[in-house]
């Protein structure tokens, strides 16, 4: 048995917050119900590329689970969903604040037809406060948060992010995580709850050594200047003489004398506190001075901390996930196969079975809806 197995969950959700979030609620057996608009369902749905009917993104954040499609808005809606809010455990959404119960599915209303619910709303400002109608997307939570700042350079422009972290670190994981101790509340109590997930809120967590050192020191962070953003020779990117990239982080001391005799630095310059900036420059000196097969080898047998950086495509493709199994599992569309997308829900927690396809819009209407 899988922990989940048993657990209903109705997904309202679109796009990638709801649904990474229901798709790990999935893989550890949950039945995830989602519903979508008829004629389109999930917005994402129609993206590029594609992998059999419908995009490669939907598929991946919803292998597993089944589809209803159905018009919340019609005259009958709530009546011929009720079944489904009877025996449901969890329900994930992510509208605006609001929208739900002018839907007549806000908690308020659902909890009357099954008091055991767990009802998760996964917005950008929460449920409550100046911004909750403000529209936005995971660069603006960064934004707000001060999360954009500290990836910028040391003339202080930022860079786009390649991650959208808020809508899964402040999103879906936080909507796990609390979805999981609200069903542990459950067991004990018998009664459901609400839960208010923020992403903007929850990106905190993650600036936890700033927040700290501005709080306790005065010290707040300078863009590029601090010692995980690039501030200190020991926490740092360095270009090779073939235009790739070498992610040097030997913080520890034992690791940076290593580090500073492979390279040669000279002596006066390994005192780091000294001279960061005089320290920086001749480390990326000698680094521009050699390849990457060069410093790889160089770097071979120790204990310094550096790696080459590799584009996403080498590192799928590199020997030690591929020991690892991170890619194992599959994603199905009729004959077309691909990997699933690795989520952190532990092997054996998770199903034997190692390939599943998604949804199609509204496949299970008939079994599910009267």
């Amino acid at each position: 048995m899988r922990p989940l197995d048993g657990i209903r969950v109705l997904d309202f959700s679109t796009l990638v917050p709801g649904p990474l979030a229901t798709l790990l609620l999935a893989e550890a057996g949950a039945e995830v119900i989602k519903v979508e608009r008829p004629g389109r369902g999930d917005e994402m749905r129609s993206y590029e590329p594609k992998f059999g009917v419908d995009a490669v993104n939907f598929g991946l954040l919803n292998r597993g689970k089944r589809s209803i499609a159905i018009d919340l808005k019609e005259p009958g809606a709530i009546d011929r969903l009720t079944p489904l809010l009877s025996s449901a455990d969890v329900i994930v959404e992510q509208f605006r604040p609001g929208v739900m119960d002018r839907l007549g599915l806000g908690y308020e209303a659902v909890r009357q037809i099954n008091p055991r619910l767990i009802y998760c709303s996964i917005t950008g400002y929460g449920q409550h406060g100046p911004r909750v109608d403000v529209a936005a997307h995971d660069l603006n939570y960064q934004a707000q948060t001060g999360m954009l700042t500290l990836a910028a350079d040391a003339q202080g422009e930022p860079v786009v992010p390649a991650v959208l972290i808020a809508d899964i670190a402040g999103g879906a994981y936080p909507a796990v995580l609390n979805i999981l101790l609200a069903l542990r509340a459950r067991d004990r109590s018998g009664v459901g709850s609400k839960l208010d997930i923020s992403m903007a809120d929850n990106l905190f967590t993650l600036m936890y050594w700033g927040l700290g050192n501005g709080a306790a020191a005065g010290r707040w962070p300078k863009p590029g200047g601090e010692f995980v953003t690039g501030g200190s020779p020991r926490y740092r990117i360095y270009r090779t003489a073939d235009d790739r990239f070498l992610a040097a982080a030997p913080l520890e001391q034992k690791f940076w004398d290593q580090f500073c005799a492979l390279l040669q630095l000279p002596s006066a310059l390994c005192d780091d506190a000294a001279n960061p900036a005089a320290t920086i420059a001749a480390i990326a000196e000698i680094v521009r001075g050699k390849t990457s097969d060069e410093l790889l080898r160089l770097f071979a047998g120790h204990d310094v901390c550096c790696n080459i950086a590799a584009s996403l495509r080498e590192a799928r493709d590199d020997p030690h996930f591929a020991a690892r199994a991170v890619f194992a599992q599959r994603l199905t569309a009729g004959e077309a196969s691909m990997s699933a997308l690795p989520v952190p829900v532990a092997p054996a927690f998770r199903s034997s079975e190692a390939a599943l396809g998604y949804p199609l819009l509204g496949e299970a209407n008939d079994e599910l809806l009267p």
